[in-house]
């Protein structure tokens, strides 16, 4: 039985190798396009609000956070890592 439970968890094992894999370049391509993008969005929310435009300079910082290395990149960076620890956990399984 354990015999056909790690030839189930071997092809599972694999495909979160290869998306953790392509989702760890990913990550690693878009940290440096979205850090460039927030700092653009805080200097036009910086403008925007020393303009009096107090909504519109709130919500570019919203923004600017939203795409800044502590938002959703660091939730996504937060997933992968899970991702990560399931197929080492699967592998562990597998050979032990």
């Amino acid at each position: 039985m354990r015999l056909i439970l790690k030839l189930l968890a071997a092809p599972i094992a694999l495909a979160l190798t290869i998306v953790t894999i392509f989702f760890s370049f990913l990550l690693s391509v878009t940290d440096g396009i979205f850090g460039l993008a927030s700092t653009v969005m805080f200097i036009a929310a910086v403008i925007l609000l020393a303009s009096s435009q107090t909504l519109g300079g709130v919500s570019f910082m919203t923004l600017a956070f939203l795409i800044s290395p502590f938002g959703l990149p660091a939730l996504a960076r937060h997933i992968v890592r899970r991702l990560e620890g399931l197929g080492s956990t699967l592998r562990g399984f597998i050979l032990g």
